[in-house]
């Protein structure tokens, strides 16, 4: 297996993407999956190495991104030094990184032997889950789009009344991060973006759009995106197919650090339903 980590490529808001390729070098043409990450994640978080190496092992050419503002850099991709970056971080930016990546994927002559640019899966967790079904709905290069635990609706997650005047007024809120104990500022651009851009970032008329192959998978358990998201993803489409994973998580019982060899057993199912859809 041909692992390559942290390929630098510049994107449309001058902070570096880096990717992770994870391919069999054989020389036949594979199906494109690219993962993207969720919100306060990053592309080597818990057991997403194990994942991209399952996917791999069944002649998948898997890449795995970190989007430019995310709050990691060059030099530490994990976790977040860089936090004037995630606080000017916005859902176009997202999209734009991922412009970036498959456009830097279909031209590039190094892999043009092992990739096949007529089929391009996007899968998204989480918030990322709601930027591929963006993405899908408007890229007619997609052929399939596939969502782990993702949400449904970026709006709702925005403060309102006072809060959202308290915010307008400093220009930054924070949230604190309990694994790294930081203090991560969103920038009110955030919420400007949004607005400004509200007819695109509208998931549920993404979802409606769609005429591709889509999977819904979630964990009845989820505790950050509500079982309810996966329902309202499921119901927008009749191309869409759905999978619950009972007793499950947020991410599928992994977790940063992921210091096993193995997938954790409903990440292992995740895995094996997606390489089934995928098929």
């Amino acid at each position: 297996m041909k692992v390559v980590k942290n390929i630098a490529i510049k994107s449309k808001h001058k902070k570096p993407i880096l990717m992770d390729l994870f391919y069999e070098e054989n020389h036949r043409p594979k199906q494109i999956v690219i993962f993207c990450h969720g919100y306060k994640g990053y592309k080597d978080w818990g057991a997403w190495n194990l994942v991209a190496q399952e996917f791999a092992k069944q002649d998948t050419f898997f890449v795995k991104m970190n989007f430019s503002h995310n709050g990691g850099t060059n030099e530490q991709p994990i976790d977040f030094p860089d936090l004037e970056a995630f606080g000017n971080n916005n859902f176009t930016i997202e999209l734009d990184d991922l412009d970036s990546v498959i456009n830097w994927v279909v031209q590039n002559d190094l892999i043009k032997n092992e990739i096949d640019t007529n089929q391009i899966t996007l899968i998204g967790h989480s918030r990322g889950g709601g930027i591929v079904l963006l993405k899908a709905s408007e890229d007619n290069r997609i052929t399939k789009v596939i969502t782990w635990a993702g949400v449904s609706d970026f709006g709702s997650r925005f403060p309102f009344g006072e809060e959202l005047k308290i915010w307008k007024k400093n220009n930054v809120a924070y949230i604190t991060n309990a694994r790294t104990n930081q203090q991560m500022p969103h920038y009110y651009q955030f919420y400007l973006n949004f607005k400004e851009n509200e007819t695109r970032l509208n998931i549920k008329r993404a979802v409606n759009k769609l005429n591709i192959p889509y999977l819904v998978i979630h964990g009845s358990d989820d505790e950050t995106v509500l079982i309810q998201e996966a329902n309202n993803l499921f119901s927008w489409n009749s191309k869409n197919t759905i999978h619950i994973i009972e007793k499950t998580n947020h991410t599928f019982g992994s977790k940063q650090p992921w210091d096993s060899k193995k997938l954790p057993l409903d990440l292992e199912e995740v895995v094996n339903k997606t390489a089934d859809f995928l098929k």
